[in-house]
């Protein structure tokens, strides 16, 4: 019981101050898609798929890494190794490519803007040399240092946009004063350059892990923490593949680039509205990963880890209806020029759902040491992502982007959970899982039906949903509460 509650009370921590920062930063999401038209935010989508692909190449792996060796060996050295490691990469990124910016800018297109390049490697750099110490205060279980640095960042970069994209335009047409740091015509570039200071200002908060380094690097040691890191790092590309690829490939291969531009900004707009379940399973997985990882030689750690699940699945799919039931409440966080895209919003919370019952079930090649099997199920589905995202997008524009993500992250889901089974066993009820998803399915159905004869946002439509919501919620706890007194009583 002590441990499910530590893991709750941890994802609590690190999901209510993850949940309550990013909120803020959600909120940024009706200025940018009122301020900006679609082909801007098309744009800023797309340097930010660059950004996550980049971040990927930079921390290399050594995040998981650490928690793998810290629970075996020196923590202090494996730390030291690894920041040492990032540091290094980093470094010769930032040095490469502010060297040959223009050059990049002009072959994928933005020529005239060599500036989205600098800031977006001003981003990573300080962004990858923040992660390692970050990992280290998930690993001494500092969730309140962790949770308080993170949303300084996150309250630093929403003010710093609230700044350049309100205040400052405001001063400049009431009252004729161009404040610091603001040039009219700024674009996009505003958000570039909140989220470069903010980032600087949260490598500062974190000097105390940075400077911190009392071992020397161990070369025999880290050799073998790149040995574990090199499949991780293929699972991160090929991750970030099948999330943000597809924001880049719609430029490329729809016929009217333009026109790519602005569909990849409607697209970007609409995965902003499954942001509620993504905020949880990153808590989640921010608390869990660690939490496995010291969970791994306790006798009954499988039972542990198929109870959690069971509370995993009941909860994503509780926010699938919260977002469903209520969609015609939430869609006013966009802005009306994006509601075209709505239809992909049902899909890409299914396919986020898939997502995070993947990173349960694959938890065994982390555990067993067998990241190279993690790294194959992510390149399958990397391979799944491109091959659709070609297919379908010529045919469906960002609809079919989303339909690809949904069949990467099912398949990655239902190939993890068979070879889980074949190597590190975990006695998952599946028949619980099914059950909440045709539970939902049916309430979902219903709500699309009635529809046809109630108003979605009437008070006879609003109740009928908080009912639907209601019975889903007694009903988990009921079935949950039984199956945790009797794992707990063991």
């Amino acid at each position: 019981m002590s441990s499910i509650k530590k893991l709750a009370g941890q994802t609590a921590v690190y999901g209510l101050s993850t949940i309550a920062g990013r909120f803020f930063y959600f909120l940024l999401v009706p200025i940018y898609t009122r301020v900006f038209t679609q082909v801007e935010y098309g744009i800023n989508a797309e340097f930010y798929a660059y950004i996550s692909f980049f971040n990927i190449l930079l921390t290399h792996g050594m995040e998981t890494t650490f928690f793998r060796f810290a629970e075996k060996e020196n923590s202090k050295q494996v730390y030291a190794n690894a920041l040492v490691s990032v540091l290094g990469v980093s470094g010769i990124f930032a040095v490469l490519f502010l060297g040959f910016g223009q050059q990049i800018a002009t072959g994928i297109g933005y020529g005239s803007e060599p500036q989205y390049i600098y800031y977006c490697v001003g981003i990573l750099f300080f962004d990858s040399l923040c992660a390692i110490p970050f990992a280290l205060l998930r690993h001494q279980s500092k969730p309140v240092r962790f949770a308080l640095i993170k949303n300084f960042n996150i309250f630093t970069n929403v003010l710093l946009n609230l700044y350049f994209l309100l205040l400052a335009p405001y001063c400049l047409k009431t009252q004729g004063i161009t404040l610091p740091f603001f040039k009219p015509g700024l674009g996009i570039e505003s958000i570039f350059l909140s989220n470069l200071f903010a980032s600087v200002i949260t490598t500062m908060l974190l000097s105390k892990e940075l400077l911190g380094i009392t071992f020397g690097f161990n070369y025999a040691q880290w050799k073998l923490m790149m040995k574990y890191a090199i499949p991780m790092i293929w699972v991160g590309f090929a991750g970030m593949i099948n999330e943000t690829l597809s924001r880049a490939m719609l430029r490329y291969i729809w016929p009217d680039p333009e026109e790519a531009k602005a569909m990849n900004g409607i697209f970007a707009a609409n995965y902003k509205l499954s942001i509620i379940i993504t905020l949880f399973i990153q808590a989640y997985k921010f608390a869990a990963e660690p939490f496995f990882f010291t969970h791994s030689k306790t006798t009954e750690k499988k039972d542990l880890y198929g109870t959690i699940m069971n509370y995993f699945v009941w909860i994503c799919l509780f926010v699938f209806l919260l977002v469903m039931l209520f969609l015609h409440y939430f869609k006013y966080f966009i802005g009306e020029q994006f509601f075209e895209g709505l239809v992909v919003v049902p899909i890409l919370l299914f396919a986020n759902i898939f997502l995070g019952i993947y990173y349960n079930v694959s938890i065994w090649y982390k555990l067993s040491d067998q990241t190279n099997k993690g790294a194959l199920i992510s390149l399958i589905g990397a391979f799944l992502t491109v091959g659709l995202n070609l297919l379908f997008i010529p045919k469906f524009g960002y609809v079919g982007c989303a339909w690809a993500t949904f069949i990467c992250y099912f398949s990655m889901m239902v190939i993890g959970y068979l070879m889980g089974q074949k190597y590190y066993p975990i006695p998952y009820n599946l028949g619980r899982a099914f059950l909440y998803l045709v539970v939902t399915l049916s309430f979902y159905g219903v709500s699309l039906f009635s529809e046809n004869f109630i108003e979605a946002g009437s008070i006879l439509g609003n109740t009928m949903r908080g009912l639907m919501l209601l019975v889903f919620v007694m009903l988990g706890y009921a079935l949950e509460r039984k199956k945790s007194l009797l794992f707990f009583k063991k």
